[in-house]
């Protein structure tokens, strides 16, 4: 980790054994969870025939996520994080093993199933602070921003292959699922184990409203920070299309379930490819401007994909919505992360995943809501519109990131007044 910014940038990730660790166990991790999700959400409905369960399902896992966001990032900032996401993943196996056992025994009830999901949203509320936490301290910062787009590139992998491999897996029936969902867990912590990084020692403070709020406070008074926070936030809550795809595939698009699936593929194929590029080339320059210019194509693509009546070219629009959006959450995760001193990363990250859980659910919602007022087309059209709207108000609004030019914030930023060119 001693290495020069210019020897850091043309490192290569594989040249650090401990992010190479860490990314296996996040596949192994994603592709559980992925096979896992597919799974539970057949067996429940298998068992009761209710719709309302399936939303269940959601509601189990959001609710912790949201409740215990802060109090997990307090604890990401006071100890260990390898050992908070160990131990967090050791409390998934565990769930998922029960599953196994009772659905194996043919002791499934709805009521354990939704029980043992919703202990496994706990884990993953504490998971997910310390995870993001942990990537800075496993590689130079100069290419952090390449960590997270192969990070993501895991998580987008078994988003794309896992439901696909559960699937293939409940022919044998569930509880086949659930044993290779906790093999895959045990193997995430084996690695996790074995990990060996450099952590700063935790400075341990008491659990107080002012320690659990210290990452809103920090986000307050840091402008970047909280423009790109915000930004995502927003984007996200107006540019839902991907909530409305079983109406453009059926009543706009004229195609049956196997065109819904290249729909809802085509994002993550591009996200996964972008990432994979991404991974291997350093974004060193115009940050800023490249971040706001892909929210804008995002808003664009939603548009195209709105107005689209030929399956190819919706396709195009999604792959290239995917694409783009993971542009800017490489640029703003790695951003966050920079701008945060270790001893506040997990509450930031903490603040972050309220923000990203929170524009997620809510922008489904506001899509479904708007599609019943004014139409699929018309709702997405509006989305678009609003996404570009957005952008050009946190331009306005945050013209410190407009300018920046460097994820660093250590590095000289382009001077006010200057107006940088894409």
């Amino acid at each position: 980790m001693a290495s020069s910014p210019a020897q850091a940038s043309a490192d290569s990730l594989r040249s650090h054994p401990a992010f190479v660790q860490f990314w296996f166990a996040r596949i192994c991790s994603g592709f559980g969870f992925q096979m896992l999700s597919v799974a539970v959400g057949w067996q429940i409905y298998a068992i009761t025939g209710r719709a309302l369960d399936l939303g269940l399902i959601g509601l189990v896992q959001f609710f912790p996520s949201v409740m215990l966001a802060l109090p997990a990032g307090h604890v990401a900032d006071q100890f260990e994080r390898r050992r908070i996401v160990m131990l967090g993943q050791i409390v998934d196996m565990l769930a998922i093993a029960v599953l196994a056992a009772i659905t194996l025994m043919r002791l499934t009830h709805e009521t354990m199933i939704l029980a043992l999901v919703f202990v496994i949203g706990v884990a993953k509320a504490f998971e997910f602070p310390a995870l993001q936490s942990m990537l800075p301290a496993l590689v130079p910062s100069p290419i952090l921003p390449r960590a997270m787009a192969a990070s993501a590139s895991a998580g987008q992998a078994a988003m794309i292959l896992g439901p696909a491999v559960g699937g293939l897996l409940y022919v044998a029936g569930p509880g086949t699922v659930y044993s290779v969902c906790a093999l895959l867990y045990l193997v995430a912590v084996v690695l996790m184990a074995r990990l060996r990084y450099e952590q700063a020692q935790p400075r341990r403070e008491p659990a107080t409203l002012k320690t659990l709020f210290a990452g809103v406070h920090f986000i307050r008074h840091r402008p970047d920070v909280l423009g790109v926070i915000s930004l995502d936030l927003f984007a996200v809550l107006l540019g839902g299309a991907t909530a409305l795809l079983p109406i453009f595939a059926r009543d706009i698009l004229h195609t049956g379930p196997w065109g819904l699936g290249l729909l809802r593929a085509a994002p993550a194929v591009g996200a996964l490819l972008m990432s994979l590029w991404l991974a291997r080339h350093s974004m060193e320059r115009r940050v800023g401007p490249i971040m706001f210019a892909s929210v804008a194509g995002f808003g664009v693509a939603t548009l195209v994909f709105a107005v689209s009546k030929v399956l190819w070219l919706s396709l195009a629009a999604l792959f290239a919505l995917g694409a783009l959006d993971m542009v800017s959450m490489v640029i703003r995760g790695a951003l966050v992360q920079l701008d945060t001193p270790d001893d506040m990363r997990g509450r930031v990250s903490a603040v972050n995943a309220i923000f990203i859980n929170t524009s997620n659910q809510l922008g489904e919602f506001e899509s479904g809501l708007l599609a019943a007022w004014v139409g699929a087309v018309n709702a997405t059209v509006i989305g678009g519109i609003g996404t570009l709207v957005v952008v050009g108000l946190w331009m306005a609004m945050f013209p410190t990131l407009r300018r920046r030019q460097s994820l660093r914030a250590d590095v000289p930023q382009e001077p006010a007044g200057a107006e940088a060119t894409l």
